[in-house]
């Protein structure tokens, strides 16, 4: 049992301190690692209050409290599944709204008479309007 708790609490630490570093280096925005620091959290302070844990257990009928810390992970992992599922269902819907409105931006600017790839399809100089030539067109 004591080395179950020293590696929870390890292993506590170790998820809550890289969380904080991807949140540091800019990897994760801050709204998105509430549920992991939460679980770190939740998981270490079971884990260092071991009479905390097995009162908790008791209450819900664990038979060995130990696994309680796993089940509680369990959960964190499932509600940091659906709060990611709900985050790209919306990001899904907002990139098919941006889709069909570029679709209609580029036919609105093919219908007034421009390429939307910086050519001129009325005619006129085909190296976008440089007298040059296409050489000096990348500059």
């Amino acid at each position: 049992m004591q080395y179950f708790r020293i590696f929870s609490i390890l292993c506590s630490f170790i998820v809550f301190f890289v969380i904080i570093d991807f949140i540091r280096r800019g990897l994760l925005k801050e709204k998105y690692s509430l549920l992991w620091l939460a679980s770190a959290v939740s998981i270490l302070v079971l884990s260092i209050k071991e009479r905390l844990l097995d009162k908790t257990a008791a209450l819900l009928g664990v038979g060995y409290p130990p696994t309680l810390l796993f089940m509680i992970a369990f959960i964190f992992v499932i509600l940091i599944m659906l709060h990611f599922s709900v985050v790209i269902s919306i990001l899904h819907e907002k990139n098919k709204i941006l889709a069909q409105e570029m679709t209609l931006l580029k036919n609105a600017v093919k219908q007034a008479g421009i390429d939307p790839a910086g050519g001129n399809p009325a005619g006129g100089n085909p190296a976008g309007g440089n007298p040059a030539g296409g050489a000096a067109r990348g500059l």
